[in-house]
């Protein structure tokens, strides 16, 4: 009798240490499936200046692309979360993985069917020449109309908007899934740690997407079939377009990898520490608080668990609905996400583009800073935020309490980042007056002066050039140059009469290609800007996972999945879609000098109004998280 109870026990812990080894496999893949989505995610942020200046598109049809992604996740979600959590949801989530990896390569498919990238110019740098060229003429003869249809400017973009739908739908069921079987087969007291870690994982897609994209903004977007040499801009050019569509086929490999694990995991699994009782106590105790929470209508739900047929799952669907949101708690949980989301998705999809022209860098060097510094510092704060609430075995009131403290001190610091910002770059006739006296102008006729008059130049195209006074223009010609030496990347002009309007007699009156660096302070104060945003970062991400916490918490057992999947839903359709459209509208009214496309139309624009920029970027974003601080605390207070 001893011998056979010794067996079973042994078989019962050969088995328990089976299933923990299954539950952790989940865990692992969750996390990585986390990771890759991130990564995929995180790398077509970065790269949406790259794929507005190839397709030669403005920043609000931007944001229509970005949003086709939200799109995507709105078709699916409401189904996926409800019938997915009745079904065999690794397997589900596989599925999602598969379908993200076909429109992440669907995404790269314009860059094989387009033809060479055809940046605007006004001069011929074929070879060297001794005179400046008319910016129109030879606009025009470089880049005949009949390629208009290969070239930026067409309908390719559109492949890059359906790979990014489908990339939504691909992504639904990992987060209300995964979540949900992670919840439903964990300790109660360790959800919220393995919660972090797999958040915690997942931000660091975003930190190695952004790096990514910051390494192949350096490389020419037709890297292998042009002569770099011939090229006359660098990386820091605004016109400069990097190899973004090898990004979509790196990231699409990573995710189509991911998908594999889940195929071969079970529907379910025997509940950690079921069998044993040294955690009853926390268990009793969190239990006994979130019946504080619940309805008391629905206790009877949660001992419902039998086989039921489709059309019975379908007929309960609306009743479940209805169950879900007379939960107060999480109705308010849904408000709060929606406006911290509308803000958030607006400053990271133009986050890039902002650092860009409100402080000077180059889209490389933009992209790698948040990917360096502000993404690590988020996933620190998040496994912050888990280890507190593990390390006091706080409840759903500590958890809300800690997520109001983070979230008060990021507004603190968001308040001061307000006053954070450099002036206007200095170009002659846009920013300033041909004598350097500042003007800022949306009319292209101050682009014409005395000094040029005669050199009949197009006020259309953007083609800077910078002097020794500092001072930038916005082409050769509107410098008034009349010669020039060198190819490439090396060529000057001289003899630009428009540069003697501020220098004394005898000074250099050359110019070179590019745009001029910022003056004054501008480094300065990015810096100030970085530290605060970084340490930012880090105090509002502590509050992510107790409030995620006070969510799932809020919520019935049976309704886990359709709660987080309908979050997703609302948060997404009001606060994902509208966000990257209705920004990229207001930042174009910010510019100053608009591109041309080379078959004739306006293109994306390289110069904005800097305090016009610098206002919408702070007083929404201002606004919208004042309105998400003051329902947190109205609620929890």
């Amino acid at each position: 009798a001893d011998g056979d109870l010794t067996g079973r026990k042994m078989c019962l812990h050969f088995i328990q240490q089976f299933v923990l080894c299954v539950f952790q496999l989940f865990l692992v893949s969750l996390a990585f499936a986390y990771f890759a989505k991130a990564f995929c995610g995180s790398y077509v942020k970065s790269s949406v200046t790259q794929i507005e200046r190839r397709f030669d598109i403005p920043s609000s049809l931007i944001g229509v692309i970005d949003g086709s992604f939200e799109i995507g996740n709105l078709l699916v979600i409401a189904f996926v979360s409800y019938f997915g959590a009745k079904f065999h949801r690794p397997r589900l989530i596989a599925v999602g993985c598969l379908i993200m990896a076909v429109g992440s390569f669907l995404m790269a498919l314009p860059h094989f069917f387009q033809g060479p990238y055809k940046y605007e110019t006004s001069v011929s740098h074929s070879k060297n020449v001794n005179s400046t060229e008319s910016i129109l003429s030879h606009f025009k003869s470089a880049f005949p109309l009949l390629d208009c249809e290969k070239t930026a400017g067409s309908y390719m973009w559109f492949y890059v908007l359906v790979g990014n739908l489908l990339r939504g739908i691909g992504e639904t069921p990992i987060m209300p899934l995964g979540v949900s079987y992670v919840d439903d087969f964990s300790r109660e007291e360790n959800t919220p740690f393995y919660l972090a870690c797999i958040h915690t994982v997942g931000i660091l897609g975003p930190m190695f997407g952004y790096m990514l994209g910051s390494f192949l903004a350096k490389i020419y977007v037709d890297i292998g079939s042009v002569d770099l040499d011939t090229l006359t801009i660098t990386y820091k050019d605004s016109r400069w377009v990097g190899a973004w569509w090898l990004g979509f086929i790196v990231t699409g490999a990573v995710v189509l990898l991911s998908s594999i694990p889940f195929w071969f995991l079970p529907k379910s699994l025997p509940k950690q520490g079921q069998e044993q009782s040294e955690s009853k106590n926390t268990q009793l105790a969190t239990v006994q608080e979130q019946e504080n929470f619940l309805p008391e209508e629905n206790q009877e739900h949660e001992e419902k668990e039998k086989p039921v047929t489709f059309q019975e799952l379908a007929k309960d669907f609306i009743p479940s609905l209805r169950r879900l949101f007379n939960n107060s708690i999480y109705s308010m949980m849904i408000l709060t996400y929606l406006v911290a989301v509308n803000g958030f998705i607006g400053l990271i999809t133009f986050k890039p583009k902002y650092m860009e022209q409100i402080y000077g860098h180059s889209a490389s060097k933009s992209i790698f800073l948040i990917g360096i510094l502000n993404l690590p510092a988020v996933a620190l704060g998040i496994i912050t935020g888990g280890f507190v609430l593990k390390r006091f075995k706080l409840g759903v009131v500590g958890a809300a309490r800690v997520s109001i403290a983070s979230s008060f001190g990021s507004l603190c610091l968001l308040c001061i980042q307000i006053f954070v910002r450099c002036e206007n770059a200095e170009v002659a006739g846009l920013t300033v007056s041909y004598q350097g006296v500042p003007q800022v102008s949306y009319n292209q006729q101050t682009l014409l002066s005395q000094c040029n008059m005669g050199c009949s130049c197009s006020t259309k195209h953007w083609d800077p050039v910078c002097s020794y006074n500092g001072l930038t223009y916005t082409s050769p010609c509107l410098a008034g140059c009349q010669t020039s030496t060198g190819t490439g990347k090396e060529m000057v002009f001289h003899n630009c009469t428009c540069v003697g309007e501020m220098m004394t007699p005898g000074m250099n009156m050359s110019v070179e290609l590019g745009q001029c660096p910022r003056k004054g302070d501008c480094d300065y104060m990015f810096k100030i800007y970085m530290t605060l945003s970084v340490v930012g970062s880090f105090i509002s991400a502590c509050g992510g996972t107790p409030g995620y916490i006070v969510l799932l918490r809020s919520i019935q057992q049976d309704l886990k999945s359709l709660a987080l999947g309908m979050q997703t839903l609302i948060v997404r359709t009001l606060g994902g879609i509208p966000p990257p459209i209705y920004f990229g509208a207001l930042i174009d009214r910010t510019c100053l000098k608009w591109g041309t496309k080379l078959c004739g139309g306006r293109g994306y624009f390289p110069l904005p109004n800097i305090s016009a920029l610098w206002s919408l970027r702070n007083i929404p974003l201002f606004y919208i998280d004042v309105m998400q601080r003051s329902q947190k605390v109205i609620h929890f207070l």
